[in-house]
Parts: C-alpha cells; sequence; structure tokens
C-alpha cells in the first residue's frame, strides 16, 4: 500500500504544524475546564518543541545555505524559537486556573503566529523557488524522523543549533519522553 504521504514535502508539513498548535491554541483559550487546558497546553507545548527542533536541525542550514539573507533569516528565527521556548518553560510552571495562565497562551499564540506568517509568507516561498522538490520531500523525512526523537519540553538554556540538536537532542528527548510517561503527561 502506497504511502498517501510520500509526496508530501518538508514546507507543507510545517505549515501543517502550524495551524495544528495555532487551533490547540485557539482550543485552550476557549475552554474553562482547567484538566483539558492543562492537556492541551502540554500536547501544544510538546509539538511546537518537536517542531522547533527539527526545524532547526534540518530545515535551517537549508535556508541558510539557499536564501539570499539565510543567516539574517535563520538567526531571527532562532531567536523567536527562543522567546517560545521561553514562554513554554514559563507556562509549564503555571496552573491553567491562574489569571497568569491565559496571559502566557496568548504570548504562546502571539509569538506562533508572528513566527508563522513570515515562514510562511516569507521564507518558505522563497525556498520553494530555489531548493528541488526532492530535496524538500527529502527534508520532510528527516524533518519526521527527528520529530520522533526530538524533547518533548522546552530547555531555553540549552543551544539552537543542529550540532546540538543531532548529538544531545535524542537524549534529552528520551529523558522527556521518560518523565512525560512517568507524570501521565500528554504529548500528542
Amino acid at each position: 500500500m502506497a504511502d498517501p504521504h510520500a509526496d508530501t514535502d518538508v514546507i507543507d508539513e510545517l505549515r501543517t504544524d502550524h495551524r495544528e498548535a495555532l487551533t490547540l491554541l485557539g482550543r485552550i483559550a476557549s475552554t474553562t475546564d482547567p484538566d483539558e487546558r492543562r492537556e492541551l497546553t502540554d500536547t501544544v507545548i510538546a509539538e511546537v518543541v518537536r517542531h522547533s527542533v527539527a526545524e532547526e536541525m534540518y530545515v535551517y542550514p537549508v535556508m541558510r545555505k539557499h536564501l539570499p539573507d539565510g543567516e539574517q533569516v535563520v538567526d531571527e528565527d532562532k531567536r523567536e524559537h527562543k522567546q517560545l521556548e521561553e514562554t513554554m518553560k514559563q507556562l509549564e510552571a503555571v496552573q491553567a486556573s491562574e489569571p497568569r495562565f491565559d496571559d502566557l497562551v496568548r504570548d504562546m499564540t502571539e509569538q506562533l503566529r508572528h513566527h508563522a506568517t513570515d515562514e510562511e509568507n516569507e521564507q518558505f516561498p522563497a525556498l520553494r523557488e530555489r531548493v528541488p522538490r526532492e530535496t524538500l520531500v527529502e527534508l520532510r523525512k528527516k524533518v519526521d524522523t527527528a520529530k520522533k526523537l526530538a524533547p518533548t519540553r522546552p530547555h531555553p538554556a540549552a543551544p539552537n543549533a543542529a550540532l546540538f540538536h543531532k548529538i544531545a537532542g535524542p537524549g534529552v528527548g528520551l529523558v522527556d519522553r521518560l518523565r512525560d510517561k512517568l507524570t501521565k503527561r500528554p504529548t500528542g
């Protein structure tokens, strides 16, 4: 049986990730049940962390190489990832019933929306123009694999570098998944 996902390229996958994360954030904002809010929050945090790590490992090196202003674009995207990580770390530590929780969900939503808009409106079209489709499909496969091994919790003190993620990421991801299992934390 043919894999229906086989032709999907990395840009389509990353756009889907953005939409799914923003939808989850919208669900958090629209429910008042603290347990549901916590569960949705833990899920969206895990998804955004995995997405960010995979992007830094495989997509950002291609952007650096192929976009005319690749260095600056990637540096800005990594700053935005760091900001998101810091917000997510704070969000992990706040009870869903606390007023600060809503502020942090709004902050995360705004940060993610801004980041996704920049990527989808400027960077992704430029990548599609400059990188062969086969390469973008191969990148999607690498991103899929990276997401399976990536951490599920924010680590804002860790470097946002491809080499760090490739060397330390699987170990950190394993520890995160063990913690998730022990605490019954949903991760998507």
